[in-house]
């Protein structure tokens, strides 16, 4: 029997303060992804959410290795927040 994937405590409110600047926000959740895919202004983001302290275990930093695309690690709501819409200031 398969049981619900772990998440850290701070995910949902990274998910609430995404959503209210307007990011469409999916959970993805097998072993090695990132938690999230986030859609924002035309562009798509993967986020690892991590409570302080947290690093990334070894089959996400294989799967960040590997990715050639947007890989990020958010530690809080407001880190989240200036990943996606930072990514507009470059």
């Amino acid at each position: 029997m398969r049981t619900a994937a772990k998440r850290d405590a701070i995910e949902q409110n990274i998910v609430d303060a995404l959503e209210a600047i307007g990011c469409s926000v999916q959970r993805i959740s097998q072993k090695g992804l990132p938690d999230l895919l986030v859609g924002y202004r035309k562009r798509n983001f993967l986020i690892e959410v991590k409570s302080h302290g947290g690093k990334l275990t070894p089959l996400q930093q294989e799967f960040a290795d590997f990715w050639r695309g947007q890989f990020m690690v958010a530690f809080s709501e407001d880190e989240a927040l200036d990943l996606v819409t930072g990514a507009y200031e470059k």
